[in-house]
């Protein structure tokens, strides 16, 4: 079964989508978003997705007392990331009881740190390779660098990483649909890897082309803006990403 994790994207306390990454074009979909964890649950949600957008642009975690409390009010698992770069931000992502953190920029840029997380967190951590049109985007997404996604991948496969989630940013809440593509080319190169689909969902027939793929590691798909905006529900994600379904 594909897991579905409902995205809560943390800015100034609100959970809101950003469109293409870019923080000047925030939508607020929930002043409380302990209650929008709620809501996810109470649809029949058993993981999220939370992204502290502050800390992702700061380089340090921003809210962590909101994390925590949104860790402790979902009955199901919460992976976290956002600003997670040292040592004390990884322990902190795990004193607020998230089951998964999260690494982005720091993965592919401090090596050291890297092998210290995968040796502290085993299964529960994750590395997120974030790509505008292929390239891999750090720091918030506001750089850009030279290096190929699918070449950044691959080479992830050795470092004892299990969980790798790959964001398209240009379809990054647009509602333009997954990059099916590129996700196929991952899952080839980085067969290891349990890969987790963000980027672009809009509708069931998104959900029901990831899962056509037949990708045998693609384990999760992230989606939020089409869930809040009610294009579909959690229940009937649920039903599209089962196994039994049709």
């Amino acid at each position: 079964m594909i897991t579905l994790y409902p995205a809560i994207d943390l800015q100034g306390g609100l959970a809101v989508r950003l469109v293409q990454g870019d923080f000047a074009a925030s939508t607020t979909f929930n002043e409380d978003p302990v209650a929008q964890a709620q809501i996810f649950a109470d649809d029949g949600a058993t993981a999220l997705h939370v992204v502290d957008l502050d800390g992702a642009r700061e380089g340090v975690p921003a809210q962590a007392p909101l994390v925590a409390e949104i860790a402790n009010r979902f009955p199901g698992d919460v992976q976290l990331g956002g600003g997670l770069r040292t040592k004390a931000a990884i322990e902190t992502a795990v004193a607020t009881g998230v089951h998964r953190v999260v690494l982005g920029t720091v993965a592919l840029e401090d090596r050291g740190l890297l092998e210290w997380a995968v040796g502290r967190l085993e299964d529960r951590l994750a590395v997120a390779i974030d790509a505008r049109e292929g390239k891999v985007a750090t720091h918030g997404w506001t750089q850009v660098s030279d290096r190929d996604a699918t070449q950044v991948a691959a080479e992830l496969v050795n470092t004892g990483v299990r969980h790798l989630i790959y964001t398209d940013i240009v379809r990054d809440g647009t509602l333009n649909g997954p990059n099916l593509n590129v996700l196929r080319r991952l899952s080839e190169v980085a067969p290891p890897l349990r890969l987790v689909a963000s980027g672009g969902i809009s509708s069931l027939a998104d959900l029901i082309a990831l899962r056509a793929l037949g990708l045998p590691n693609l384990a999760g798909v992230i989606v939020g803006r089409a869930l809040y905006e009610g294009r579909f529900t959690v229940a009937e994600a649920l039903a599209v990403l089962s196994e039994d379904a049709a």
